[in-house]
């Protein structure tokens, strides 16, 4: 499996290193190496990436900015100096978060994440044929679990993990949350946290700043108030 990326820093050293360790992974295809995000932005649009080692401060516009700006986003790892912004990175659903100087011992644990990502993706896409299907497969372990639509509660995400409550059982996948929630019906299931999407119908009642469903009372984020407020007019449940 090859994996297209695009490198984006403004520092020349950054660039030929990183461009150095994308040549010795052989699973690695470099399409581009870019200065700016304006440059990456460019090529971004002209062609599919899949993976983009993004650093954050540059000039004209950010890597944080470029990633908001972004309609169709290719699976991103940081590559920054500055530790403060992993926090942030992490709620735009990054893969990984590398700190300079970056090791290449560090950089291959990245692009293991990159390449487990994509390959729970495929694995999700393959065992759904087609959307309107009322359930989904789901690789948990060596095994995949038929889950159908109307028994799940809410999904849980933490870091390249998800946990789906569903009313009989809980199934733990290897795979971001970000990436399963492309994979639900939009009418049904609504994410109202970065680390929760939960089912229209499995909501019992909402109480200011939370959403219950039998024991569990699940936090409202602020980044997805407006949106979650929206989904529940739209189905008229006031």
């Amino acid at each position: 499996m090859n994996v297209s990326c695009v490198i984006v820093d403004d520092e020349p050293l950054a660039r030929s290193l990183l461009k150095d360790y994308v040549s010795k992974v052989p699973s690695l295809k470099l399409v581009e190496v870019c200065s700016s995000p304006v440059a990456a932005m460019e090529v971004i649009q002209a062609q599919p990436v899949d993976l983009l080692f993004l650093d954050i401060q540059m000039p004209e516009i950010t890597g944080i900015s470029l990633l908001k700006i972004l309609k169709k986003k290719p699976l991103v790892v940081l590559t920054t100096a500055y530790s403060e912004y992993a926090l942030e990175s992490y709620e735009l659903d990054v893969v990984d978060y590398l700190l300079k100087p970056i090791t290449f011992s560090r950089f291959l644990q990245a692009v293991d994440k990159v390449t487990s990502r994509i390959n729970s993706s495929t694995q999700v896409e393959k065992a759904v044929p087609n959307s309107s299907q009322p359930f989904i497969f789901i690789k948990d372990g060596t095994k995949l679990v038929k889950v159908m639509w109307a028994d799940i509660l809410y999904i849980e995400g933490l870091k390249d993990y998800v946990t789906i409550h569903t009313k009989q059982q809980k199934v733990v996948s290897l795979q971001r949350l970000k990436s399963l929630e492309e994979q639900l019906p939009a009418d049904q299931f609504i994410r109202i946290h970065n680390s929760f999407i939960v089912s229209l119908h499995a909501i019992e009642s909402i109480h200011k700043n939370e959403v219950h469903m039998g024991t569990a009372a699940l936090p409202i984020s602020d980044s997805y108030r407006k949106s979650f407020r929206d989904f529940i007019e739209k189905n008229h449940l006031q």
